[in-house]
């Protein structure tokens, strides 16, 4: 009985590992396939949120901007960063995550611009 009982349990983690396994290299696939897509300024961008810690997402909830503009960017921050300054009763920890969010967003709008300028500029031969 022990036996059989042992023969199920090692049954049941070779398919269990191999559906993993399975699963891991599709995972793996569609993120290649994914970074491709999205070209070399999308690698640009993966370095700068792993720098910051930050991905592009959250920044943009955290100074709550939906598209990048420099205003709207800087006018959100100021406030954020006034509202939560330690002399007023602020918290030190959301106003670095504010500090944090605006730097993010703007080396994804540096990358956006130099992306530009090699797109405006004649590939030479």
């Amino acid at each position: 009985m022990a036996k059989y009982l042992a023969q199920i349990i090692v049954m049941g983690a070779q398919v269990v590992g191999r559906a993993f396994a399975r699963a891991l290299r599709q995972e793996f696939a569609a993120s290649r396939a994914a970074a491709d897509a999205r070209g070399r300024a999308g690698h640009q961008s993966a370095a700068a949120s792993n720098l910051s810690g930050l991905s592009l997402q959250e920044a943009q909830q955290i100074l709550n901007v939906s598209k990048l503009s420099p205003e709207e960017i800087q006018k959100n921050y100021e406030h954020l960063f006034k509202v939560n300054d330690k002399s007023v009763g602020g918290s030190f920890y959301l106003q670095s995550k504010v500090v944090r969010a605006k730097e993010r967003l703007e080396e994804e709008l540096r990358i956006q611009a130099q992306e530009d300028r090699e797109r405006q500029q004649p590939p030479t031969t």
